[in-house]
């Protein structure tokens, strides 16, 4: 797509070309970018809450007070940090500005979830347990004010965790954004950026039920499938070596604890950031503040 130097930008890279034959498979891009630092001379404040169930609406409001403080602290010129939050949600559809009904099977107006159209770009996805979910609030002018290299640096947070932690082989594909396992798509992206802010994120499924995926062309991709690590490392347990036996237990009840630390530690890296692991208690804060426009 186009980038346009304007006040917002919802952000997603045009996804494949939709057709009722099988699409010719992407061409597989390289799996490493570089950080663009060597040190951590930047902090990002965490909120930790993957073990909440945290509603969706809930979580977008958090999102926004924190981008309207952030732009508040550019305009008097004052430092301004990066974010994270990290939840799952209950089961919810989401849908970017631009996306298309024809992508639900279902009738909007008797939907099986809530359905909320945000401001993000990208086609509509599903959120449900067992999804970690984390949303950066991230100042660009900290690190590099190219939406493309955001992009790119999400995707490699995840293909990192995957690999390190999971000896999972994810990878990009071409033209699409996310991180994928063969034809199966991992985790979805999608953002929107204003004044260099960037919100929204990503979401890894984990132990999630796929079911619901079934209710909607995903990301409006056809010919595609939805996987999760416990799917992947289920079908892992075939293969009876020494690699496979270091691996987490697909059926460990602390898979999503571990999948949480390893993005987290990944998301350090990648944008070279100290993580300061912050309360509820200052996002409640922020969100009785007197609301402002974006």
């Amino acid at each position: 797509m186009t980038f346009m130097a304007t006040q917002s930008i919802a952000a997603s890279i045009p996804p494949y070309p939709v057709s009722n034959h099988h699409p010719k498979p992407p061409r597989l891009l390289s799996p490493r970018i570089q950080p663009i630092t060597a040190v951590k001379t930047q902090h990002c404040e965490c909120f930790n809450l993957y073990k909440e169930l945290v509603p969706y609406r809930q979580a977008w409001s958090w999102q926004k007070c924190l981008v309207k403080e952030k732009k508040a602290l550019i305009e008097r010129n004052e430092h301004c940090p990066d974010s994270l939050i990290v939840l799952q949600h209950p089961p919810v559809y989401t849908m970017g500005t631009g996306s298309s009904e024809k992508f639900l099977n279902f009738d909007i107006k008797d939907a099986p979830f809530d359905v909320h159209r945000t401001e993000r770009g990208g086609e509509v996805t599903y959120h449900g347990p067992g999804q970690i979910v984390m949303y950066p609030i991230m100042n660009l002018r900290n690190h590099k004010m190219d939406l493309h290299w955001y992009l790119r640096s999400l995707e490699e947070v995840i293909i990192r965790a995957l690999s390190n932690t999971f000896s999972i082989k994810a990878s990009r594909l071409e033209g699409l954004t996310g991180v994928w396992h063969g034809n199966q798509k991992l985790a979805a992206i999608g953002i929107r950026v204003s004044q260099w802010i960037a919100y929204h994120g990503l979401a890894v499924n984990v132990t999630t039920d796929l079911t619901p995926f079934g209710l909607i062309v995903p990301c409006g991709l056809q010919n595609y499938q939805v996987g999760s690590i416990r799917g992947l490392l289920g079908e892992f347990e075939a293969f009876d070596d020494i690699r496979r036996k270091q691996l987490p237990d697909a059926d460990d009840g602390q898979l999503l604890d571990i999948a949480c630390k390893s993005l987290i530690s990944e998301f350090s890296e990648v944008f070279q950031v100290g993580i300061n692991y912050e309360t509820i208690s200052r996002l409640e804060f922020l969100e009785s503040e007197p609301a402002k426009p974006l």
